[in-house]
């Protein structure tokens, strides 16, 4: 049985290489990736400032070194979609890119413990909400994800939960399981151990 916490793991042990801190995790080095639907990198290189001529095979496990060395991207095609990390998810960046059309998801977790998600379509928040509290939600449609979020857990359980807790691990996993099911992809598969591209940016 697959363990609730796979997709957080798998994320972390591939980012993660051995010449970095045994305490290094998502939260202390930071997390940030987006998902796009409807536009291609033709479109997307002036936004995210890429040189399209400097594009080479990657791994998301070689992307942090190439962005500490030249702050490269890790881009990644499957489908109709688009990942690029690290990628700026906030709400407001989100609804600019998707204005015309486009959707997107954004997910990030920063060093104070807080983690997000974010969709939006059209240039409007559709839903929004921490992966780890997501009682508290927001946008036009707070719940429209709720339809594939059958088996996902993200409520993280007080102190006092001894049996079956949830942990900030598995609401990572259990958000990006969410991605996948939306995008119709394989999380894993066709997104972390896959070879995608590293771009640099333009000078």
């Amino acid at each position: 049985m697959q363990s609730p916490t796979y997709l957080h793991d798998l994320l972390a042990s591939t980012l993660f290489t051995e010449g970095l801190d045994g305490d290094m995790d998502l939260w202390a080095l930071g997390f940030s990736a987006i998902w796009i639907k409807g536009a291609d990198l033709d479109a997307l290189a002036p936004i995210y400032q890429l040189d399209l001529s400097t594009r080479t095979p990657c791994y998301l496990n070689e992307i942090l070194d190439q962005n500490i060395d030249d702050e490269s991207l890790w881009i990644a095609e499957v489908g109709d979609w688009i990942s690029i990390v690290p990628a700026t998810a906030e709400r407001e960046h989100l609804l600019s890119i998707t204005a015309g059309g486009r959707e997107a998801f954004g997910l990030s977790m920063d060093i104070s413990n807080r983690d997000y998600l974010h969709y939006a379509r059209d240039g409007r928040l559709v839903t929004s909400f921490s992966p780890s509290q997501p009682e508290l939600r927001f946008g036009d449609a707070p719940y429209a994800l709720d339809h594939l979020m059958d088996g996902l857990r993200f409520q993280i359980s007080a102190d006092d939960v001894f049996d079956d807790r949830v942990d900030r691990e598995e609401s990572v996993s259990s958000a990006l399981a969410l991605i996948g099911r939306f995008t119709g992809t394989d999380i894993a598969a066709d997104w972390f151990e896959a070879q995608h591209s590293c771009i640099s940016p333009t000078s």
